[in-house]
C-alpha cells in the first residue's frame, strides 16, 4: 500500500523529527526560543542518538530525556489551569506562550517578576523539588504583571499546590532530573 508518490508517507518520520528539535514550541516554529534548559535538553537528545540503542546507556539518556519532558508538561499544565481557574480560558495558551519576540512589558516589571516566581519556587509546589527555574516562566509573570493579576495567580498556586513538609506531593508525576 505504500507509493513513492505518496505525500504523506514520511509523515510520521517528520512528526518524529520535530519533535526531537522542537523542544518547546510548536513544530516549524521561527520564533522558538531556546533556553539554557533547551540547550541541556538538546544536548541530552544529541548524546542518545549517537549511542547504539541497545545499550544501557541510551535507555538511561531516553528514560531522562521523556521523564525531563513530562516534568515540563506537567509544570505547564499546572500554570494553565491556574489561569484557566483565574478567567483566563481563552488566554491561557497564548499567555504561556514564550518565543524569540516576546519582550519584557515593562523593565521595571523585570525585578517585580522574578520576586514572584522565585516567592512560586519557595512557596508552593509548582515547580518540583529540584525544577531549575525557566527564563520562559519570567515572562509568564511579567504579562501577568501587566495584566494585574500576578498576586492573585500566587494566592491560586498557593492554595493549589500548597508547599508541603518534605519536598514534592506525592500524587504529582514525574520528578525533575537532578543535576
Amino acid at each position: 500500500l505504500r507509493s513513492n508518490n505518496n505525500p504523506y508517507a514520511s509523515f510520521g518520520a517528520t512528526l518524529a523529527r520535530d519533535e526531537e528539535q522542537n523542544l518547546w514550541s510548536t513544530p516549524h516554529d521561527v520564533t522558538h526560543t531556546e533556553a539554557d534548559d533547551d540547550r541541556v535538553l538538546y544536548n541530552m537528545i544529541v548524546v542518545r542518538n549517537q549511542l547504539d540503542k541497545d545499550s544501557e546507556e541510551w535507555q538511561k539518556l531516553n528514560y531522562d530525556i521523556y521523564t525531563l519532558r513530562q516534568t515540563r508538561k506537567e509544570v505547564r499544565s499546572r500554570w494553565k489551569h491556574i489561569l484557566e481557574d483565574l478567567g483566563f480560558q481563552k488566554e491561557a495558551d497564548s499567555l504561556l506562550s514564550v518565543t524569540k519576540l516576546s519582550i519584557i512589558s515593562d523593565s521595571q516589571n523585570m525585578s517585580k517578576a522574578r520576586d514572584i516566581l522565585l516567592k512560586l519556587l519557595e512557596e508552593t509546589n509548582i515547580f518540583p523539588t529540584s525544577w531549575e527555574l525557566s527564563e520562559r516562566y519570567l515572562f509568564v509573570v511579567d504579562r501577568l504583571i501587566a495584566l494585574d493579576a500576578a498576586d492573585e495567580f500566587f494566592k491560586m498556586a498557593s492554595a493549589v499546590y500548597p508547599k508541603r513538609p518534605g519536598g514534592d506531593r506525592p500524587d504529582e508525576g514525574p520528578r525533575a532530573l537532578q543535576s
